[in-house]
């Protein structure tokens, strides 16, 4: 029988340390073109097939990229799942060259690690997406230094940076926009969004720019990666309330404030958000309730290409 080969990558700013399991070697190379194109070729060398990384940040995303054209598995990992594994096996050392054994047997004992890599437009997309909730936090942040200014230079300084900011973020946005509903279908889906009650044109672009799986999922999956499907607690004969975790947190907040429009909507989800609070929910605990309709609702209406009606 043939043996199994899989692969794990620490990665680093300037360096990635490449583990083979069960063979066991750990090389290192550099995290920059040359060196991206060396791992690969050792790689197949090797015979490895599945090719797994941590999700945490930016440094990986050319090896991503990479593995992904070459026609290898890759799995972009959280973080909690290789820590979990360290834990499980009692070890407490860690180096790069350590934590890429780690995850080369994660990869080898997860065949599920690996899941399509997006195509490269879907990358920009994304991070024009990032790049506007950025400047977004930025503006923020510079209106309540000008609530706090006591001195009139510091005041103008903070209107200026506002201004100049919200140009950027005018921008970064018109890009995003461009991008995201450059075909027909796209735009099509993007009006079809907006028929939903609390959702408007900003948050139907931040929905088809970080949440593209939106009508190709069942409700439950679309809630999950959302961030808005609840994970009961329970233990013997306690039973803990369920509780929101995971999925990507822009999607949430976006959702979340979607839901908050709803919810004063008598056209929307006024009633529910009304018969919700009167069963005993907290304010917050409805709002995520409507927060998840609206995915769902936002799932189907993709799925079936049919604007937003009342049921």
């Amino acid at each position: 029988m043939t043996e199994v080969c899989a692969a794990g990558v620490d990665i680093g700013r300037d360096f990635l340390d490449v583990a083979i399991a069960p063979k066991g070697a750990v090389l290192r190379f550099a995290n920059a073109p040359h060196g991206v194109a060396a791992a690969l070729a050792r790689l197949r060398r090797d015979g490895v097939r599945r090719v797994v990384i941590e999700s945490i940040g930016c440094y990986g995303a050319r090896l991503v990229r990479a593995l992904a054209d070459g026609g290898f598995e890759v799995g972009v990992v959280d973080p909690r799942r290789i820590r979990a594994l360290r834990l499980a096996e009692g070890k407490r050392a860690k180096t790069d060259r350590l934590d890429a054994r780690l995850i080369a047997r994660f990869a080898l004992a997860m065949p599920d690690a690996a899941r399509p890599v997006p195509a490269p437009r879907t990358y920009e997309i994304r991070a024009l997406s990032t790049r506007r909730r950025q400047l977004v936090e930025m503006i923020a942040m510079e209106k309540t230094r000008l609530k706090q200014a006591l001195d009139d230079d510091i005041a103008d300084s903070c209107r200026c940076a506002i201004a100049r900011l919200g140009e950027e973020r005018a921008r970064i946005e018109d890009k995003l926009r461009a991008r995201v509903i450059a075909e027909e279908q796209a735009r099509t889906d993007h009006q079809l969004l907006q028929t939903i009650p609390g959702i408007g044109p900003v948050i139907a672009l931040t929905l088809m720019a970080d949440l593209p799986e939106l009508g190709t999922l069942n409700r439950r999956e679309i809630a999950s990666l959302a961030g808005l499907a609840p994970h009961p607690n329970e233990s013997g004969t306690r039973t803990g309330g369920a509780h929101i975790q995971g999925g990507r947190a822009c999607v949430r907040a976006a959702l979340y404030m979607a839901a908050v429009s709803a919810a004063r909507s008598d056209t929307g989800f006024r009633a529910e958000y009304a018969a919700l609070r009167q069963a005993g929910k907290p304010a917050k605990v409805a709002l995520i309730a409507i927060a998840r309709k609206l995915a769902v609702a936002a799932n189907s209406i993709l799925k079936n290409k049919t604007p937003w009606q009342r049921t």
